[in-house]
């Protein structure tokens, strides 16, 4: 169910999920778990140190923990659960946004260095507006870094994502930086060894374009 490459189309139903149901009610109850096991943690710190994400940055779909190894100079946190993001030790600002439902985000432009998403972007329902978005209040030559493993709450995960392989998933990703038209060559990565027995852990960045992002485009 991937779209083709260079296409600007999903395939019907591609962002359908088992539960319909408001997001506001799946994620009212906190949940202080982690969502991908130890070696995945530690894989996402080691990327966010060799990126270098330091500075003023974003943390998207956010929960307790943002699993920097070194806290950034300035992090915001955006995710859906008000009582996770206070537990978030890390965070300097927090924001409590559904990006489903509204998938603008409450920030002025070119106000952030880099934007990461952590194990969360199975659960977009409208991606390619909400990378829009990242990249807008991105300053020029940010990074918007998702990482990814194969744990999902099925019920809330788009359909396109629990059919897919994992290999699939990484194009998906790559795919809805393409199809914003505001970033340059994504950078696709697994994070642990092939062989490795637990998590695996995927990522998927690029840096926003010179291009100015411009408002959103329509759903679609």
């Amino acid at each position: 169910m991937t779209a083709p490459e260079g296409d600007d189309r999903f395939p019907l139903h591609f962002f359908a999920r088992a539960d319909e149901e408001d997001d506001d009610v799946f994620y009212a109850t906190p949940r202080l778990v982690t969502h991908i096991d130890d070696d995945a943690i530690v894989a996402v710190g080691q990327l966010y140190e060799e990126l270098r994400i330091d500075g003023d940055v974003l943390d998207l779909m956010s929960s307790w923990v943002s699993h920097f190894r070194t806290t950034p100079r300035h992090l915001r946190v955006l995710g859906m659960n008000a009582y996770e993001l206070g537990a978030n030790t890390a965070a300097d600002e927090r924001m409590v946004h559904d990006l489903n439902a509204d998938p603008s985000i409450p920030l002025p432009a070119e106000c952030i260095d880099d934007a990461v998403c952590c194990a969360s972007v199975d659960y977009l329902t409208r991606p390619v507006e909400v990378f829009r978005e990242v990249a807008r209040v991105l300053r020029p030559g940010g990074r918007f870094v998702c990482t990814f493993s194969n744990r999902v709450f099925a019920t809330k995960a788009i359909r396109a994502w629990l059919f897919a392989s994992e290999d699939e998933r990484c194009r998906i990703v790559a795919s809805y930086f393409r199809q914003s038209q505001t970033y340059g060559s994504c950078t696709v990565a697994r994070r642990t060894p092939p062989g490795h027995s637990g998590d695996p852990l995927y990522a998927v960045w690029a840096t926003r374009s010179s291009n100015d992002p411009g408002p959103s485009p329509a759903r679609h």
